[in-house]
């Protein structure tokens, strides 16, 4: 895979990382660590050096997952990145006190002495405007515990104003053929800032995969099925925001736009590659074989001119108007 920079920082990482909501179980089925060391291994020998968890994955058990990896491979070329913010403390529980609590049972179950990233996870706006809790990630890092902080946002408002602090080094964004705003101004002044771009939710919750059809079910302990309306957590997590329906009604046209010998979701990430602000895309995987998949898409040719305009023209006409929650 070709690598890209991450802003400023001076490091470099292949552009397909790895998403780790649902490794090894997730999304609130029973969690698998023999599942998921396949999972990690696979992404590992398909060159995937940048992993990105939560505290709150699992109640843990990612975190413990890939902890139980990292003994086994000591490689110093892989990038674990996690985050914090939700598990205990969202949404009025933010103090110096927990961020570094938060930060400490992170790395021990991560079994690391310093964490090469700590994300902000999706914390109020209010908390955001107030400024504390950068503070707060800036003793971390001059403690020793972490090397870099930066932060997950569910909006462009919310990104902009991490974009305030001088010392972010990332931002982590919902950016798809699905929800297209953050290329119009974000991706641009984050490139200007020296500050790197993760993509999570690469596919849309799935529907990107091209494999999710108007016969599709849900288990009841899924979050496409339990927050499809954004009854948990925000909507935009599910579906990009989009409403099943509607969402399905778009794949349906964009699969006359795959060109041949490509998949849906190729095509997806490939899109997503094609904004060179982009510094790691973090699509998840439930088996080994997504995750050569979306490997797979690193290797694609850049897409026509002609394919991202009918891409654009689809997301104005079809989805933007469609979209709910903080975008």
């Amino acid at each position: 895979m070709q690598q890209r920079n991450w802003g400023r920082a001076g490091l470099r990482v292949p552009e397909i990382g790895l998403g780790c909501w649902q490794l090894g179980g997730g999304w609130n089925k029973h969690w698998d660590d023999d599942i998921a060391q396949h999972i990690l291994q696979a992404a590992y020998d398909s060159g995937v050096r940048f992993i990105d968890t939560a505290d709150v994955y699992g109640d843990g058990a990612s975190e413990r997952s890939i902890g139980r990896f990292l003994q086994q491979q000591r490689d110093g070329s892989l990038v674990v990145a996690s985050k914090l913010g939700r598990a205990g403390i969202y949404p009025d529980h933010y103090t110096r006190e927990a961020l570094r609590e938060a930060t400490l049972r992170s790395l021990e179950r991560l079994q690391l002495d310093c964490l090469d990233l700590t994300q902000l996870h999706c914390v109020p706006t209010a908390v955001l405007r107030q400024g504390h809790v950068f503070d707060w990630l800036r003793e971390l890092q001059q403690a020793g515990l972490i090397r870099r902080w930066g932060a997950s946002v569910e909006s462009v408002d919310e990104a902009m104003l991490c974009l305030e602090q001088s010392e972010l080094s990332s931002l982590q964004i919902i950016f798809n053929i699905f929800r297209q705003k953050p290329a119009e101004v974000l991706l641009p002044r984050a490139a200007a800032q020296g500050v790197a771009i993760i993509v999570r939710l690469p596919l849309a919750s799935g529907l990107l995969s091209g494999m999710i059809t108007r016969s599709t079910t849900f288990g009841d302990d899924d979050h496409r099925n339990f927050n499809r309306d954004g009854a948990l957590f925000n909507v935009g997590e599910t579906f990009a925001g989009l409403p099943l329906e509607t969402g399905i009604a778009a794949t349906e046209q964009l699969a006359a736009l795959v060109p041949a010998g490509m998949t849906m979701a190729q095509m997806a990430l490939r899109w997503i590659l094609d904004h060179p602000a982009v510094s790691v895309v973090i699509p998840g995987a439930s088996r080994p074989e997504q995750v050569h998949a979306n490997v797979a898409a690193a290797s694609v040719a850049p897409l026509p001119a002609a394919l991202q305009q009918a891409l654009a023209a689809l997301y104005r006409s079809d989805v933007h108007d469609a979209i709910r929650g903080p975008y």
